[in-house]
């Protein structure tokens, strides 16, 4: 009697432990919103649009900094810009703002480059944001039959020779009126994604790049797991808004 080949024995167990499920369906990049937003692909928009400010992020993550936070921030404002239906003030930079304006009434200025007082906007809404999980490389190892990161990293990662390595990133957002300093929307934002080694997908959620301090993960499940998470707090922040602030 021949001897079953060890490769019809791995695959078989596979099947039976997957269900026939696709490779494609094991590394997808997931998303989750909390409460479920039933958020979808975002449709063109072109009306009028909220006006809002992104503060700091606030980092609890154990494995996240500061550069973390800023980083992220800078994504989230590209994002909400590029929905097209959010006008964003930038607070960080008002300092310099306010000293062109004080350079422009000194008379040193050119007259022709005047800048006007009295024409800063304000904000309707603050968009705050907590980092509260930052996880690199949730799980994984090597592959290879015995190897860590269980059945997906070890058979699965054995057949096909890379290493099955996932991320995850949380956000806790909140949209505050500057008004009445009332939270009118709160929720979690979640981004996991798996990649075998070399496999990552090239462009998969656009060209707009990572922000400061995150570049090390560029090319890496954590990457999309970032994308993810921001592409759905977009999601969530524009249909969180009420509609009578998209206004401007």
């Amino acid at each position: 009697m021949k001897t079953i080949p060890l490769i019809l024995v791995l695959t078989s167990l596979i099947f039976a432990l997957i269900g026939c499920a696709s490779l494609q369906d094991i590394i997808q990049p997931t998303a989750q919103v909390e409460p479920s937003s039933g958020a979808q692909a975002l449709p063109p928009y072109s009306g009028p649009k909220a006006r809002i400010a992104v503060a700091d992020f606030d980092v609890k993550a154990a494995k996240a900094g500061g550069e973390i936070g800023s980083g992220l921030r800078e994504m989230l404002i590209t994002a909400l810009i590029n929905s097209n239906r959010f006008s964003v003030v930038e607070r960080q930079v008002l300092e310099a703002v306010m000293k062109e304006q004080e350079l422009s009434i000194s008379g040193a200025a050119d007259p022709a480059s005047k800048v006007e007082r009295g024409k800063i906007r304000t904000a309707d809404l603050i968009i705050t944001a907590t980092v509260t999980e930052f996880e690199p490389q949730a799980s994984g190892g090597r592959a290879g039959v015995g190897g860590g990161g269980g059945v997906g990293s070890g058979i699965l990662g054995g057949l096909l020779g890379g290493a099955l390595n996932k991320a995850h990133l949380a956000l806790d957002i909140c949209l505050i009126d500057t008004s009445t300093s009332e939270i009118l929307a709160a929720t979690r934002v979640q981004g996991q994604a798996s990649d075998i080694s070399g496999a990552i997908m090239a462009g998969f959620f656009g060209g707009w790049g990572l922000g400061a301090g995150l570049s090390a993960y560029a090319n890496t499940p954590m990457e999309k797991a970032i994308r993810i998470c921001i592409i759905e707090a977009v999601k969530y922040i524009a249909q969180a808004t009420p509609v009578n602030y998209y206004k401007h």
